[in-house]
């Protein structure tokens, strides 16, 4: 997802395992997983090499997001509680605070924190569940080390309480899309910059 691997190239297990500082093994389960979920093909007799995504695919993954997002936002609206925003408030402080002083672990957890806190005032614990497998596709790393992306989120994450807080549901749905309209624009920019997809590409592509 982020191009470090480029379109079409051949995944070395030891080296992957040697970065991750594990065994081969556990490397070769994720990529039999990550071929189950079309990222990665396996060539026989050959090995993984990186498997196909369009620019539509990136831009269904966000919707598929923000779809559940939203359908979660609207039942945070319903039973959010004065503490429940208490806590919400201080996940988006400490990811503030993360965001001015560059630290990228802790930009990840307190974006992560917000989030979950956020799905468990919503319940649903299966829908819940879906929109955190959907989200492991992006990368979360290319986001935290991105300051404009930090600000943009924390204003959304303020803007989003404040509108629980004065029960404008429309603008609680309006800030759901937001961060997932502003991350698909993001990776996507950066594919585009990083020369996997062709400027003349507009369709299929591999990455």
């Amino acid at each position: 997802m982020t191009a470090d691997i480029r379109p079409g190239e051949f995944i070395r297990l030891d080296d992957i395992a040697a970065e991750l500082g594990v065994s081969v093994t556990p490397v070769r389960e994720a990529l039999l997983t990550l071929r189950g979920e079309g990222m990665v093909d396996l060539e026989p007799h050959r090995g993984y090499r990186v498997g196909p995504l369009d620019r539509v695919d990136v831009d269904d993954l966000f919707w598929l997001q923000g779809e559940i997002a939203v359908r979660l936002a609207l039942r945070t609206a319903a039973a959010v509680t004065s503490d429940d925003l208490d806590e919400l408030q201080w996940w988006t402080r400490r990811l503030r605070t993360a965001v001015e002083s560059g630290d990228e672990n802790g930009v990840i957890e307190a974006e992560f924190e917000f989030h979950r806190a956020h799905n468990v005032i919503a319940g649903g614990t299966k829908l819940a569940w879906f929109l955190l497998a959907a989200t492991r596709y992006t990368p979360a790393r290319l986001y935290a080390n991105d300051p404009e992306w930090g600000h943009t989120a924390v204003d959304s994450h303020e803007r989003l309480i404040d509108a629980y807080r004065s029960s404008d549901v429309d603008e609680a749905v309006v800030q759901t899309r937001r961060q997932f309209t502003d991350g698909a624009a993001r990776l996507t920019r950066h594919l585009e910059q990083s020369g996997i997809w062709g400027a003349t590409d507009s369709d299929r592509t591999q990455v």
